[in-house]
C-alpha cells in the first residue's frame, strides 16, 4: 500500500507519518510538502531514512509537478493534510488561503480524477462549521465559516464532495477539533504560550479569553484519520472531536500552572477579527466505525508541555527565523 500525503512535514501531517510508519511496516509514504514557514523537515528526522518513506519538494498548486508524482509513484490512497491554516495569517494575506486550500485542493481532485484512487482522504476543520452557542454541530449541518481561512476549507470540502457526487471520486472528509501536542509550529496558542514562559515574555490573550475550543490530542486525531481511511464509507463525512472544551483563559491557566506561573504572565490583546466564540463536534458518526479519543486532557497536556520543555532547541530555531517577524507585526515585543 502506497500514501501520497501532502503536507507531512507540518504539524498534523509529521505526527500522522510518524503513527503510520509505526503502524504499518508494510506501508510506504510519500510526503509531497512546500516547505512553507511552518513546514519543518526538523519533525521528520527519525524517519528520512526509513526505506518506506520519501520525501517530494512541491507544491499542491503546481500541476506539472502533482501529475508527475502521479506518474512516478502511483499511489493508492492520497491523504490531503496541505493548507494553510493560521486564522490570523489568513486576515493578513486571505488571497494565500485561497491559492492553496482551494486551487491546490482542485489541481490534486483533478489529477486524482485522471489517474484513479482508492481513497481521497480530505483533512478538513470544525471552523468550516461557523461558531455554535449550544450543542454540537453533526456533519450533515450547514457549513457558515467566518474567516478567510475557514472560508477556504469549506470551500476545498465542497468541492471534494462534488468530485465525489459528479465523478464518483472516492472521496472521505474528515473534520476535527483544535489539536495539540508535539511538533505544532510556534504561532499557534498552545507551543506560543509555552515558549513564551519559557522565555519570560508574556501571553497574549485575546478579548476576555472566554471563547471555547475542543481540543484533541493529535494522537488521538492521527488514529481517527486511520480509522476513517481503512473503515470510513466513500462519499462521507467524518467529525473527529476530543470532548474537552475550554475557554482559552482556562487552558492558559492550565498552562501556567503546569510551569509553574500566575496569571500575571497574561497580556490581554485586541480580540480576533470575526473571532468564533465556540467550536463542538459531534463524534457518534466516527464512534460507529471503531474510534474515539482515548487520551485524557490532563495526561496529553502534561506529555505536550514536557515535549516542549525537552525539545526548546526545536521551537527556538522556528522563533528566530521567519515566525520572530510575523510575531512582533502581529502582537509587537513582549
Amino acid at each position: 500500500m502506497k500514501l501520497l500525503i501532502t503536507g507531512g512535514a507540518g504539524f498534523i501531517g509529521s505526527n500522522f507519518i510518524h503513527y503510520i510508519l509505526g503502524k504499518y511496516p508494510d506501508y510506504k509514504i510519500v510526503n509531497l510538502d512546500k516547505l512553507t514557514y511552518c513546514g519543518n523537515l526538523d519533525n521528520l528526522k527519525e524517519v528520512e531514512n526509513n526505506p518506506n518513506y520519501k520525501f517530494i519538494k512541491g507544491d499542491i498548486c503546481d500541476k506539472e509537478k502533482v501529475t508527475e508524482i502521479f506518474e512516478n509513484e502511483k499511489p493508492d490512497f492520497i491523504i490531503h493534510f496541505a493548507a494553510e491554516t493560521h486564522v490570523d495569517r489568513s486576515i493578513l494575506d486571505p488571497y494565500a488561503f485561497i491559492k492553496t486550500n482551494v486551487l491546490g485542493t482542485h489541481i490534486l481532485l483533478e489529477t486524482a480524477k485522471k489517474f484513479g484512487i482508492e481513497r481521497f482522504l480530505h483533512i478538513s476543520t470544525d471552523e468550516t462549521y461557523g461558531s455554535i452557542e449550544n450543542g454540537k454541530f453533526k456533519e450533515e449541518d450547514i457549513l457558515m465559516p467566518n474567516s478567510p481561512y475557514s472560508a477556504s476549507k469549506a470551500s476545498s470540502d465542497l468541492l471534494a464532495r462534488s468530485y465525489f457526487k459528479t465523478f464518483s471520486l472516492p472521496i472521505i472528509i474528515t473534520r476535527s477539533s483544535n489539536n495539540y501536542g508535539p511538533y505544532e509550529y510556534p504561532e499557534k496558542v498552545i507551543p506560543l504560550f509555552i515558549s513564551n514562559i519559557l522565555e519570560g515574555k508574556k501571553v497574549p490573550l485575546y478579548g476576555t479569553g472566554k471563547n471555547i475550543r475542543d481540543w484533541i490530542f493529535v494522537l488521538d486525531n492521527c488514529e481517527g484519520i486511520d480509522t476513517v481511511l481503512h473503515n470510513g464509507e466513500i462519499g462521507e463525512i467524518y467529525n473527529i472531536g476530543g470532548g474537552n472544551e475550554k475557554t482559552n483563559l482556562e487552558l492558559t491557566k492550565i498552562i501556567l500552572n503546569e510551569l509553574g506561573k500566575d496569571e500575571s504572565q497574561i497580556e490581554y490583546v485586541e480580540d480576533r477579527l470575526g473571532h468564533d466564540f465556540r467550536y463542538a463536534l459531534d463524534i457518534e458518526k466516527a464512534k460507529k466505525i471503531g474510534w474515539e479519543p482515548k487520551h485524557s486532557f490532563e495526561e496529553a497536556m502534561k506529555k505536550t508541555i514536557a515535549w516542549y520543555l525537552e525539545n526548546k532547541d526545536w521551537w527556538r530555531k522556528l522563533k528566530q527565523e521567519e515566525f520572530g517577524k510575523y510575531y512582533e507585526k502581529q502582537y509587537g515585543e513582549r
